[in-house]
């Protein structure tokens, strides 16, 4: 799969995929102009780490229907509180066509989410029940954007940013607020998605950031859903700079027991996830419905880089998941 260096459209003027739109960037090129509705994807989600909570955040269109999810992890007490809502027709949802640009919104049920991008980062308000954030999310050093092409008709073009620094604060329940920076090891990663997809799909994730024998690590890796397609989105960043990862990866774990050792293994990946908390949701709204085990938890092992080093990765945080969605 090769490197794409310079702008490109993601779909062709009939709204199929670009051939030449296929291969991975170290930074936003693609521009999602999809076409058609029904099986169209769009999708902003931003996942915080912090020394006292963790936060996933989901502005979301799949033509139909919106989706906005708010979640909060408190770290201290090992509670945690999830607000969904349904937006008919993604009525009041916006997501630009280029990932890094413009403003994602989106509003229903007593959320509202917004994510406004510039050049200095991104800035993210929400608003739920009970929860009020505001964070600003540095400067993107290097990405992984790739474009994963099942067919013409059905692609996904998705950009994992892992690593930014972030600020702010974080109020529960009109408390006086968790404050939080990039100097006490908080991060942010996003998952930037658009695309055309089947109906039914299920995928593994896993994406985690800390600092090892001096270096800022970051793990960005994928599986199930890129399988056999000749696309990955794996790879290593080290101190800001991404070594791409072309091989599929083989996961192993326990659906049995979401809380036991996470396997993730490839010619250059040998890695252990061990959970410390597991995020279980379960969301059916008819023809739309999801199952999400969203592990957190600590890495540990190694990847090998560009120059064929080994990198160690002990100790970084993150998340290990598998979602099985019907949409």
């Amino acid at each position: 799969m090769a490197e794409i260096t310079t702008p490109i459209p993601l779909c062709t003027s009939a709204g199929r995929l670009n051939p030449a739109a296929v291969g991975w960037t170290r930074r936003p090129l693609h521009t999602a102009n999809l076409r058609g509705w029904g099986r169209t994807k769009r999708w902003e989600y931003w996942g915080l780490v912090t020394p006292s909570a963790i936060v996933g955040l989901t502005i979301s269109s799949l033509d139909y229907a919106g989706l906005m999810s708010v979640y909060v992890l408190d770290r201290r007490t090992g509670t945690e509180r999830t607000h969904t809502a349904l937006a008919p027709f993604a009525r009041g949802v916006e997501l630009p066509d280029r990932c890094g640009v413009g403003v994602a919104r989106g509003r229903a049920g007593g959320l509202s989410l917004t994510f406004a991008n510039s050049a200095g980062g991104t800035r993210l308000e929400v608003e739920g029940p009970g929860v009020t954030l505001s964070a600003d999310v540095g400067a993107s050093r290097q990405s992984l954007g790739v474009v994963v092409p099942w067919s013409q008709r059905h692609f996904q073009y998705t950009v994992k940013d892992v690593g930014r620094p972030v600020s702010g604060l974080l109020r529960l329940d009109g408390d006086d607020g968790l404050t939080f920076g990039a100097g006490d090891g908080s991060f942010a990663v996003l998952d930037h998605g658009r695309g055309r997809w089947p109906y039914s799909v299920t995928w593994n994730w896993a994406a985690g950031y800390g600092r090892v024998a001096g270096r800022s690590i970051g793990l960005q890796l994928g599986g199930t859903w890129t399988d056999g397609t000749g696309s990955t989105e794996n790879g290593l960043f080290v101190d800001g700079h991404l070594h791409k990862i072309h091989e599929d990866l083989t996961w192993t774990f326990d659906r049995g027991d979401w809380m036991a050792p996470w396997h993730i293994d490839g010619p250059r990946v040998g890695v252990t996830f061990a959970p410390f908390h597991e995020r279980a949701e379960t969301t059916n709204y008819g023809v739309i419905a999801s199952e999400v085990h969203q592990c957190f938890g600590v890495f540990t092992g190694w990847v090998i880089d560009d120059g064929h080093q080994r990198v160690p990765v002990d100790g970084i945080v993150g998340w290990a998941e598998e979602a099985r969605n019907r949409w």
